[in-house]
């Protein structure tokens, strides 16, 4: 394995964990402070939801207009 693809790959981590820390306050994940499991289980159906939107909007967006590369 290349020093490039080690680099790239240590990188790549950095990346994945910003997006789903954004993803989740974006989605309402970090917000809930219920103390019922039935309260629990419907917002993090309602958030993951929220989420499973926007990775399919932002798919969608990158699929019609792709990053530039360079």
């Amino acid at each position: 394995m290349s020093l490039a693809t080690l680099v790239r790959v240590a990188g790549s981590r950095w990346w994945v964990e910003e997006t789903f820390q954004a993803g989740k306050g974006l989605a309402g994940l970090d917000e809930h402070q219920g103390h019922r499991h039935t309260s629990w289980s419907r917002w993090v159906t309602l958030a993951m939801l929220a989420h499973a939107f926007l990775a399919v909007v932002r798919a969608d967006e990158h699929a019609r207009h792709p990053p530039r590369t360079g």
